[in-house]
Protein backbone atom coordinates (compact mmCIF):
# COMPACT_ATOMS: atom_id res chain seq x y z
CA UNK A 1 0.00 0.00 0.00
CA UNK A 2 3.20 2.45 1.08
CA UNK A 3 3.73 2.24 -3.01
CA UNK A 4 0.60 1.66 -4.58
CA UNK A 5 0.22 5.63 -3.22
CA UNK A 6 2.97 7.01 -4.85
CA UNK A 7 2.73 5.33 -8.17
CA UNK A 8 -0.60 5.85 -8.39
CA UNK A 9 0.56 9.40 -8.58
CA UNK A 10 2.87 9.22 -11.16
CA UNK A 11 0.46 7.51 -13.43
CA UNK A 12 -2.19 10.06 -12.49
CA UNK A 13 0.44 12.85 -13.38
CA UNK A 14 1.95 11.05 -16.82
CA UNK A 15 -2.09 10.84 -17.83
CA UNK A 16 -2.26 14.46 -17.76
CA UNK A 17 0.78 14.93 -20.26
CA UNK A 18 0.27 13.92 -23.79
CA UNK A 19 -0.25 11.57 -24.90
CA UNK A 20 -3.67 11.07 -23.66
CA UNK A 21 -3.17 14.67 -22.20
CA UNK A 22 -6.29 14.17 -19.65
CA UNK A 23 -5.64 17.88 -18.13
CA UNK A 24 -8.00 17.20 -15.10
CA UNK A 25 -6.03 14.70 -13.61
CA UNK A 26 -2.90 17.26 -12.53
CA UNK A 27 -5.38 18.60 -10.54
CA UNK A 28 -5.93 15.70 -7.69
CA UNK A 29 -3.08 13.90 -8.85
CA UNK A 30 -0.86 14.73 -6.37
CA UNK A 31 -3.46 13.77 -3.13
CA UNK A 32 -2.54 9.78 -2.71
CA UNK A 33 0.95 10.77 -2.76
CA UNK A 34 0.63 13.51 -0.26
CA UNK A 35 -0.91 10.51 1.92
CA UNK A 36 1.69 8.22 1.51
CA UNK A 37 4.05 11.29 2.63
CA UNK A 38 1.81 11.62 5.86
CA UNK A 39 2.76 8.47 6.80
CA UNK A 40 6.31 8.94 6.67
CA UNK A 41 8.30 9.07 9.99
CA UNK A 42 11.56 10.27 8.97
CA UNK A 43 13.18 12.44 5.92
CA UNK A 44 14.75 9.74 4.61
CA UNK A 45 11.76 7.62 3.71
CA UNK A 46 10.18 10.68 2.40
CA UNK A 47 12.92 11.69 0.02
CA UNK A 48 12.70 7.35 -1.36
CA UNK A 49 8.95 7.67 -1.30
CA UNK A 50 8.92 10.96 -3.21
CA UNK A 51 11.90 9.92 -5.81
CA UNK A 52 10.16 6.96 -6.52
CA UNK A 53 7.01 9.30 -7.55
CA UNK A 54 9.93 11.21 -9.74
CA UNK A 55 11.41 8.31 -11.73
CA UNK A 56 7.94 7.15 -12.44
CA UNK A 57 6.63 9.93 -13.52
CA UNK A 58 9.45 11.23 -15.80
CA UNK A 59 9.95 7.52 -16.97
CA UNK A 60 7.07 7.55 -18.63
CA UNK A 61 6.24 10.71 -19.77
CA UNK A 62 10.03 11.64 -21.28
CA UNK A 63 10.14 8.06 -22.79
CA UNK A 64 10.85 9.28 -26.10
CA UNK A 65 14.50 10.51 -25.09
CA UNK A 66 15.33 6.70 -25.42
CA UNK A 67 14.89 6.91 -28.63
CA UNK A 68 18.08 8.77 -29.47
CA UNK A 69 20.10 7.47 -26.27
CA UNK A 70 19.49 4.64 -23.83
CA UNK A 71 21.93 5.71 -21.34
CA UNK A 72 21.27 9.74 -21.77
CA UNK A 73 17.48 8.60 -20.67
CA UNK A 74 18.66 6.99 -17.56
CA UNK A 75 21.05 9.84 -16.36
CA UNK A 76 18.43 12.34 -17.24
CA UNK A 77 15.44 10.04 -15.50
CA UNK A 78 17.55 9.51 -12.05
CA UNK A 79 18.46 13.43 -12.27
CA UNK A 80 15.15 14.49 -12.69
CA UNK A 81 13.82 12.26 -9.92
CA UNK A 82 15.50 14.29 -7.38
CA UNK A 83 13.27 16.97 -7.68
CA UNK A 84 10.37 14.74 -6.77
CA UNK A 85 12.33 13.61 -3.90
CA UNK A 86 13.31 17.13 -2.61
CA UNK A 87 9.95 17.72 -3.07
CA UNK A 88 8.77 15.01 -0.50
CA UNK A 89 11.71 16.33 2.03
CA UNK A 90 10.21 19.58 1.83
CA UNK A 91 6.20 17.88 2.58
CA UNK A 92 7.58 16.48 5.33
CA UNK A 93 9.21 19.21 6.91
CA UNK A 94 6.06 21.77 6.45
CA UNK A 95 3.56 18.88 7.47
CA UNK A 96 3.71 20.58 11.27
CA UNK A 97 2.10 23.86 9.33
CA UNK A 98 -0.91 21.55 8.53
CA UNK A 99 -3.19 25.09 7.07
CA UNK A 100 -0.34 27.04 6.13
CA UNK A 101 0.56 24.20 3.73
CA UNK A 102 -1.44 25.81 1.38
CA UNK A 103 1.06 28.69 0.97
CA UNK A 104 4.01 26.32 1.35
CA UNK A 105 3.85 23.39 -0.47
CA UNK A 106 2.31 24.96 -3.54
CA UNK A 107 5.41 27.31 -3.29
CA UNK A 108 8.38 24.98 -2.70
CA UNK A 109 6.96 23.18 -6.02
CA UNK A 110 6.99 26.73 -8.01
CA UNK A 111 10.81 26.85 -6.50
CA UNK A 112 11.90 23.45 -7.63
CA UNK A 113 10.17 23.51 -10.97
CA UNK A 114 12.09 27.09 -11.73
CA UNK A 115 15.74 25.71 -10.20
CA UNK A 116 14.60 22.98 -12.78
CA UNK A 117 14.64 24.88 -15.37
CA UNK A 118 17.62 27.73 -14.99
CA UNK A 119 20.41 25.87 -13.63
CA UNK A 120 23.14 26.37 -16.41
CA UNK A 121 23.51 23.68 -18.60
CA UNK A 122 21.52 21.12 -16.62
CA UNK A 123 18.27 23.51 -16.78
CA UNK A 124 15.52 20.84 -18.05
CA UNK A 125 12.14 23.15 -18.46
CA UNK A 126 10.06 20.24 -19.79
CA UNK A 127 7.16 19.03 -18.23
CA UNK A 128 6.09 21.66 -15.88
CA UNK A 129 2.94 20.98 -13.96
CA UNK A 130 1.33 23.97 -15.95
CA UNK A 131 1.86 22.73 -19.13
CA UNK A 132 -0.90 19.96 -18.52
CA UNK A 133 -3.34 22.55 -18.92
CA UNK A 134 -2.28 24.22 -22.50
CA UNK A 135 -5.19 23.32 -24.20
CA UNK A 136 -7.45 24.37 -20.63
CA UNK A 137 -7.32 28.45 -21.89
CA UNK A 138 -9.08 29.87 -19.51
CA UNK A 139 -6.67 28.84 -16.25
CA UNK A 140 -3.35 29.52 -18.10
CA UNK A 141 -4.53 32.88 -18.97
CA UNK A 142 -2.60 34.18 -15.66
CA UNK A 143 0.78 33.24 -17.06
CA UNK A 144 0.85 37.03 -18.63
CA UNK A 145 1.26 38.17 -15.22
CA UNK A 146 2.47 35.04 -13.18
CA UNK A 147 4.14 32.80 -15.96
CA UNK A 148 3.79 29.43 -16.40
CA UNK A 149 5.00 28.99 -12.43
CA UNK A 150 1.60 30.75 -11.34
CA UNK A 151 -0.33 27.87 -13.24
CA UNK A 152 1.58 25.38 -11.75
CA UNK A 153 1.11 26.77 -7.70
CA UNK A 154 -3.20 27.02 -8.66
CA UNK A 155 -3.02 22.93 -9.34
CA UNK A 156 -0.42 22.21 -6.57
CA UNK A 157 -2.84 24.28 -4.24
CA UNK A 158 -6.13 22.08 -5.15
CA UNK A 159 -4.32 19.28 -4.70
CA UNK A 160 -2.97 20.28 -1.37
CA UNK A 161 -6.56 21.60 -0.38
CA UNK A 162 -8.34 18.42 -1.47
CA UNK A 163 -5.51 16.37 0.58
CA UNK A 164 -6.71 18.92 3.41
CA UNK A 165 -10.05 18.56 2.89
CA UNK A 166 -10.66 15.12 3.33
CA UNK A 167 -8.09 14.84 6.36
CA UNK A 168 -10.24 17.44 8.01
CA UNK A 169 -13.26 15.19 7.28
CA UNK A 170 -11.04 12.29 8.56
CA UNK A 171 -9.86 13.53 11.75
CA UNK A 172 -12.85 16.18 12.84
CA UNK A 173 -15.53 13.46 13.22
CA UNK A 174 -15.54 14.09 16.87
CA UNK A 175 -15.06 17.84 16.93
CA UNK A 176 -17.70 20.13 16.97
CA UNK A 177 -19.72 20.74 14.08
CA UNK A 178 -19.25 24.74 14.75
CA UNK A 179 -15.07 23.73 14.45
CA UNK A 180 -15.14 21.23 11.70
CA UNK A 181 -16.87 23.80 9.92
CA UNK A 182 -14.60 26.57 10.01
CA UNK A 183 -12.04 24.22 9.31
CA UNK A 184 -13.46 23.20 6.46
CA UNK A 185 -14.10 26.81 5.22
CA UNK A 186 -10.48 27.85 5.76
CA UNK A 187 -9.63 25.01 3.40
CA UNK A 188 -12.44 25.46 0.82
CA UNK A 189 -10.19 29.12 0.28
CA UNK A 190 -7.85 26.88 -1.27
CA UNK A 191 -10.01 26.81 -4.42
CA UNK A 192 -11.35 30.98 -4.49
CA UNK A 193 -7.87 31.48 -6.82
CA UNK A 194 -8.85 28.89 -9.24
CA UNK A 195 -12.23 31.03 -9.31
CA UNK A 196 -10.30 34.26 -9.59
CA UNK A 197 -8.15 33.03 -12.35
CA UNK A 198 -10.78 31.64 -14.10
CA UNK A 199 -12.80 34.92 -14.07
CA UNK A 200 -9.68 36.85 -15.47
CA UNK A 201 -8.82 34.09 -17.91
CA UNK A 202 -12.37 34.07 -19.48
CA UNK A 203 -11.94 38.56 -19.23
CA UNK A 204 -9.00 38.34 -21.68
CA UNK A 205 -9.86 35.55 -24.03
CA UNK A 206 -12.73 37.70 -24.69
CA UNK A 207 -10.68 40.72 -24.92
CA UNK A 208 -10.27 41.90 -28.85
CA UNK A 209 -6.59 41.35 -30.30
CA UNK A 210 -5.71 44.58 -31.63
CA UNK A 211 -2.61 45.54 -34.17
CA UNK A 212 -1.74 45.33 -37.58
CA UNK A 213 -1.69 41.72 -39.81
CA UNK A 214 0.47 39.63 -41.09
CA UNK A 215 0.35 36.93 -43.14
CA UNK A 216 2.89 33.97 -42.27
CA UNK A 217 3.14 30.83 -44.10
CA UNK A 218 5.26 27.66 -42.17
CA UNK A 219 6.51 24.46 -44.20
CA UNK A 220 6.38 21.35 -42.99
CA UNK A 221 8.55 19.10 -44.97
CA UNK A 222 8.83 15.68 -42.68
CA UNK A 223 12.31 14.98 -43.67
CA UNK A 224 12.93 11.87 -41.79
CA UNK A 225 16.28 12.19 -39.85
CA UNK A 226 18.04 9.12 -41.50
CA UNK A 227 17.87 10.97 -44.32
CA UNK A 228 18.55 14.82 -43.45
CA UNK A 229 22.29 14.66 -43.62
CA UNK A 230 22.50 11.78 -46.42
CA UNK A 231 23.89 13.30 -49.68
CA UNK A 232 21.77 11.16 -51.58
CA UNK A 233 18.40 12.70 -50.74
CA UNK A 234 20.19 15.85 -50.98
CA UNK A 235 18.00 16.79 -54.00
CA UNK A 236 14.61 15.41 -53.44
CA UNK A 237 14.75 17.63 -50.03
CA UNK A 238 15.72 20.47 -51.37
CA UNK A 239 13.18 19.94 -54.26
CA UNK A 240 10.49 18.81 -51.55
CA UNK A 241 10.85 22.26 -50.18
CA UNK A 242 11.06 24.18 -53.07
CA UNK A 243 7.78 22.57 -54.43
CA UNK A 244 6.19 23.42 -51.11
CA UNK A 245 7.18 26.59 -50.76
CA UNK A 246 5.75 27.44 -54.28
CA UNK A 247 2.26 26.72 -53.65
CA UNK A 248 2.54 28.45 -50.30
CA UNK A 249 3.76 31.29 -52.33
CA UNK A 250 0.36 31.19 -54.11
CA UNK A 251 -1.26 32.66 -51.30
CA UNK A 252 0.95 35.78 -51.12
CA UNK A 253 2.20 35.25 -47.96
CA UNK A 254 4.59 38.58 -45.97
CA UNK A 255 7.07 35.62 -44.71
CA UNK A 256 7.03 31.91 -45.58
CA UNK A 257 9.06 29.59 -42.90
CA UNK A 258 11.47 26.51 -43.10
CA UNK A 259 12.15 24.16 -40.05
CA UNK A 260 15.19 23.82 -38.32
CA UNK A 261 18.24 22.73 -40.07
CA UNK A 262 16.31 22.60 -43.36
CA UNK A 263 18.41 23.54 -45.75
CA UNK A 264 20.88 20.42 -45.84
CA UNK A 265 24.05 22.06 -46.17
CA UNK A 266 25.88 24.89 -45.30
CA UNK A 267 24.10 27.69 -46.94
CA UNK A 268 26.81 30.34 -47.27
CA UNK A 269 29.43 28.22 -47.66
CA UNK A 270 28.29 26.35 -50.45
CA UNK A 271 27.95 28.45 -53.75
CA UNK A 272 25.68 26.02 -55.51
CA UNK A 273 23.38 25.65 -52.54
CA UNK A 274 23.31 29.00 -52.25
CA UNK A 275 22.50 30.02 -55.82
CA UNK A 276 19.50 28.08 -55.63
CA UNK A 277 18.11 29.19 -52.24
CA UNK A 278 18.57 32.54 -53.62
CA UNK A 279 17.08 31.77 -57.09
CA UNK A 280 13.91 30.33 -54.92
CA UNK A 281 14.32 33.67 -52.96
CA UNK A 282 13.85 35.52 -55.60
CA UNK A 283 10.85 33.61 -57.22
CA UNK A 284 8.65 33.91 -54.58
CA UNK A 285 9.29 37.36 -53.94
CA UNK A 286 8.04 40.21 -52.00
CA UNK A 287 7.88 37.48 -49.32
CA UNK A 288 10.79 36.76 -46.80
CA UNK A 289 11.98 33.55 -46.57
CA UNK A 290 13.49 31.97 -43.41
CA UNK A 291 15.12 29.46 -42.91
CA UNK A 292 17.09 26.95 -40.93
CA UNK A 293 20.43 25.92 -41.29
CA UNK A 294 23.97 25.67 -40.12
CA UNK A 295 26.56 27.88 -40.30
CA UNK A 296 30.11 27.68 -40.51
CA UNK A 297 31.80 30.84 -39.13
CA UNK A 298 35.45 31.86 -38.53
CA UNK A 299 37.76 29.60 -36.39
CA UNK A 300 35.71 26.76 -37.81
CA UNK A 301 32.81 27.66 -35.72
CA UNK A 302 29.40 25.72 -36.44
CA UNK A 303 26.06 27.35 -34.92
CA UNK A 304 22.73 26.30 -35.48
CA UNK A 305 21.41 29.21 -37.30
CA UNK A 306 18.59 31.08 -38.88
CA UNK A 307 18.81 32.78 -41.95
CA UNK A 308 16.25 35.58 -43.37
CA UNK A 309 16.51 36.33 -47.05
CA UNK A 310 14.51 38.57 -49.31
CA UNK A 311 14.67 38.84 -53.35
CA UNK A 312 17.57 36.61 -53.05
CA UNK A 313 19.45 38.58 -50.49
CA UNK A 314 20.83 37.25 -47.53
CA UNK A 315 19.60 40.07 -44.70
CA UNK A 316 20.33 38.39 -41.28
CA UNK A 317 21.23 35.48 -39.47
CA UNK A 318 20.97 34.52 -35.75
CA UNK A 319 22.93 31.96 -34.25
CA UNK A 320 21.00 29.88 -31.47
CA UNK A 321 21.96 30.77 -28.23
CA UNK A 322 20.84 27.78 -25.93
CA UNK A 323 22.41 24.83 -26.92
CA UNK A 324 20.89 21.28 -26.42
CA UNK A 325 23.51 19.69 -24.09
CA UNK A 326 24.71 16.16 -25.15
CA UNK A 327 22.99 16.76 -28.60
CA UNK A 328 24.45 19.85 -29.70
CA UNK A 329 27.57 20.15 -27.73
CA UNK A 330 29.36 18.03 -24.71
CA UNK A 331 29.42 19.92 -21.54
CA UNK A 332 32.92 19.24 -19.27
CA UNK A 333 34.41 16.99 -21.77
CA UNK A 334 37.14 16.08 -20.03
CA UNK A 335 34.56 13.49 -18.17
CA UNK A 336 31.52 13.19 -20.76
CA UNK A 337 33.50 12.51 -23.69
CA UNK A 338 34.52 9.04 -22.57
CA UNK A 339 30.98 7.80 -22.98
CA UNK A 340 29.43 6.31 -25.90
CA UNK A 341 27.11 8.31 -26.61
CA UNK A 342 29.55 11.50 -27.51
CA UNK A 343 29.86 9.84 -30.42
CA UNK A 344 26.37 11.20 -31.42
CA UNK A 345 27.31 14.78 -30.43
CA UNK A 346 27.46 17.48 -33.07
CA UNK A 347 29.71 20.23 -32.04
CA UNK A 348 28.26 23.47 -32.05
CA UNK A 349 29.23 26.52 -30.65
CA UNK A 350 26.43 29.35 -29.18
CA UNK A 351 25.32 32.35 -30.77
CA UNK A 352 26.08 36.13 -28.44
CA UNK A 353 23.46 38.22 -30.17
CA UNK A 354 19.62 38.39 -29.38
CA UNK A 355 18.89 39.23 -32.90
CA UNK A 356 15.60 40.57 -34.55
CA UNK A 357 14.25 40.29 -37.76
CA UNK A 358 12.78 42.87 -39.56
CA UNK A 359 9.84 41.10 -41.98
CA UNK A 360 7.50 44.02 -43.00
CA UNK A 361 7.12 47.44 -41.36
CA UNK A 362 6.06 47.30 -37.48
CA UNK A 363 6.76 43.63 -37.47
CA UNK A 364 9.86 42.22 -35.44
CA UNK A 365 9.84 38.79 -35.19
CA UNK A 366 12.76 36.39 -33.31
CA UNK A 367 13.59 32.63 -33.96
CA UNK A 368 13.95 30.30 -31.62
CA UNK A 369 15.36 27.00 -32.58
CA UNK A 370 14.97 23.61 -31.18
CA UNK A 371 13.95 24.10 -27.61
CA UNK A 372 14.49 27.83 -26.76
CA UNK A 373 11.13 28.29 -26.95
CA UNK A 374 11.19 25.72 -23.20
CA UNK A 375 12.74 28.73 -21.86
CA UNK A 376 10.12 31.73 -20.95
CA UNK A 377 13.09 34.09 -19.78
CA UNK A 378 14.90 34.01 -23.12
CA UNK A 379 11.40 34.67 -25.27
CA UNK A 380 10.78 37.34 -23.16
CA UNK A 381 14.19 39.05 -23.56
CA UNK A 382 13.37 39.03 -27.49
CA UNK A 383 10.01 40.45 -26.40
CA UNK A 384 11.42 43.19 -24.36
CA UNK A 385 14.09 43.97 -26.57
CA UNK A 386 10.88 45.09 -29.21
CA UNK A 387 9.90 41.53 -30.93
CA UNK A 388 6.36 41.48 -31.50
CA UNK A 389 6.30 37.47 -33.53
CA UNK A 390 7.48 34.67 -31.89
CA UNK A 391 8.91 31.78 -34.36
CA UNK A 392 9.69 28.76 -33.15
CA UNK A 393 11.73 26.63 -35.91
CA UNK A 394 12.51 22.77 -34.91
CA UNK A 395 13.10 19.08 -36.14
CA UNK A 396 11.56 16.55 -33.65
CA UNK A 397 11.77 14.04 -36.61
CA UNK A 398 14.31 12.45 -33.61
CA UNK A 399 10.77 10.94 -31.79
CA UNK A 400 8.63 10.15 -34.47
CA UNK A 401 5.30 9.56 -33.55
CA UNK A 402 5.64 10.04 -29.90
CA UNK A 403 4.30 12.23 -27.38
CA UNK A 404 7.13 14.92 -28.03
CA UNK A 405 6.17 17.06 -30.91
CA UNK A 406 2.77 17.55 -28.55
CA UNK A 407 4.87 18.42 -25.43
CA UNK A 408 7.00 20.59 -27.21
CA UNK A 409 3.92 22.02 -28.11
CA UNK A 410 2.67 23.30 -24.29
CA UNK A 411 5.77 25.35 -24.24
CA UNK A 412 5.22 27.78 -27.20
CA UNK A 413 1.47 28.04 -26.37
CA UNK A 414 2.69 29.46 -23.04
CA UNK A 415 5.09 31.40 -24.04
CA UNK A 416 2.49 33.19 -26.30
CA UNK A 417 0.02 33.77 -23.20
CA UNK A 418 2.75 35.04 -21.40
CA UNK A 419 4.19 37.38 -23.56
CA UNK A 420 0.99 38.13 -25.33
CA UNK A 421 2.65 37.64 -28.78
CA UNK A 422 1.57 35.46 -31.65
CA UNK A 423 3.79 32.07 -32.01
CA UNK A 424 4.81 30.74 -35.47
CA UNK A 425 5.89 27.22 -35.11
CA UNK A 426 7.35 25.41 -38.36
CA UNK A 427 8.61 22.18 -37.43
CA UNK A 428 10.06 19.64 -39.74
CA UNK A 429 7.46 16.41 -38.56
CA UNK A 430 4.80 18.78 -36.72
CA UNK A 431 3.63 20.37 -35.08
CA UNK A 432 3.45 23.06 -37.62
CA UNK A 433 0.71 25.88 -36.58
CA UNK A 434 -0.11 29.47 -35.64
CA UNK A 435 -0.92 30.41 -32.07
CA UNK A 436 -2.75 33.76 -31.06
CA UNK A 437 -1.50 35.74 -27.87
CA UNK A 438 -4.50 34.08 -26.14
CA UNK A 439 -2.66 31.04 -26.57
CA UNK A 440 -5.32 29.74 -29.09
CA UNK A 441 -4.20 27.51 -31.67
CA UNK A 442 -5.67 28.74 -34.88
CA UNK A 443 -4.77 26.11 -37.51
CA UNK A 444 -2.28 23.65 -37.94
CA UNK A 445 -0.24 21.81 -40.93
CA UNK A 446 -2.77 18.32 -41.29
CA UNK A 447 -3.11 15.99 -43.95
CA UNK A 448 -6.66 14.99 -44.92
CA UNK A 449 -6.70 12.33 -42.17
CA UNK A 450 -6.23 14.84 -39.74
CA UNK A 451 -2.88 14.06 -38.80
CA UNK A 452 -0.21 16.82 -37.80
CA UNK A 453 2.48 15.04 -37.14
CA UNK A 454 4.91 12.49 -39.64
CA UNK A 455 2.97 14.54 -42.46
CA UNK A 456 4.17 17.11 -45.21
CA UNK A 457 2.53 19.97 -46.13
CA UNK A 458 2.32 23.67 -45.45
CA UNK A 459 -0.01 26.60 -44.05
CA UNK A 460 -0.86 30.15 -43.98
CA UNK A 461 -2.76 32.49 -41.51
CA UNK A 462 -3.13 35.86 -40.93
CA UNK A 463 -1.78 37.19 -37.41
CA UNK A 464 -2.31 40.07 -35.32
CA UNK A 465 0.56 41.75 -33.92
CA UNK A 466 -0.09 43.27 -30.74
CA UNK A 467 2.01 46.15 -29.32
CA UNK A 468 0.95 46.16 -25.51
CA UNK A 469 3.97 44.56 -23.17
CA UNK A 470 2.54 41.97 -21.08
CA UNK A 471 3.15 42.20 -16.75
CA UNK A 472 5.10 39.45 -17.43
CA UNK A 473 7.36 40.81 -20.10
CA UNK A 474 8.01 43.56 -18.60
CA UNK A 475 8.43 42.08 -14.82
CA UNK A 476 9.67 38.75 -15.29
CA UNK A 477 9.44 36.18 -12.68
CA UNK A 478 8.43 37.85 -9.48
CA UNK A 479 5.92 35.51 -8.48
CA UNK A 480 8.58 33.21 -9.11
CA UNK A 481 10.80 35.29 -6.68
CA UNK A 482 7.79 36.26 -3.73
CA UNK A 483 7.76 32.01 -3.88
CA UNK A 484 11.20 31.70 -3.09
CA UNK A 485 11.07 34.04 -0.02
CA UNK A 486 7.93 32.17 1.17
CA UNK A 487 9.72 28.39 0.73
CA UNK A 488 12.79 30.53 2.75
CA UNK A 489 10.70 31.44 5.56
CA UNK A 490 9.00 27.90 5.80
CA UNK A 491 11.94 26.61 5.49
CA UNK A 492 13.71 28.37 8.07
CA UNK A 493 10.17 28.28 10.85
CA UNK A 494 10.87 24.60 9.85
CA UNK A 495 14.31 23.98 10.89
CA UNK A 496 13.88 26.12 13.89
CA UNK A 497 10.67 24.11 15.72
CA UNK A 498 12.31 20.21 15.40
CA UNK A 499 13.32 19.33 12.11
CA UNK A 500 16.54 20.01 13.00
CA UNK A 501 16.51 16.47 14.32
CA UNK A 502 16.62 14.38 11.60
CA UNK A 503 19.57 16.33 9.96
Amino acid sequence: MILFLPILSAIFLTLAFPKPGIAIFAWFALVPWLFALKRQKNPRSAFLLSYLVGLVFFSLTLYWINYVSTLGFVVLMCYLAFYFAAFGIFIFAFKRFRLLNLVFIPAAWVVLEFVRGHLPILGFNWALLAYSQYLVLPIIQISDITGAYGVSFLIVLVNVGIYQTVSLVLENKGQRTEKRFARSIFVLCAFLPVLFSLAYGYFKLFHPIEGQSVKVAVIQGNIPQVQKWDPRFRESILAKYRRLTKEAAFNKPDIIIWPETSVPGFLESEPELLEEISSLSKSIAPSYLLLGTPHEAEGSKIHNSATLLSSGEILQRYDKLRLVPFGEFIPWPEFFSRFSFAGLIGNFSRGDEYTIFGVVPGVRCNALICFEDVFSDLVRIFVSRGANLAVNMTNDAWFGSSAEPYQHLQSSIFRAVENRVSVVRSANTGVSCFIDPRGRILKRVDDYLGRDIVTEGWASEDLKIGSMPSFYTKHGDIFVYFCIAITLLATTTALSTGFRKYM
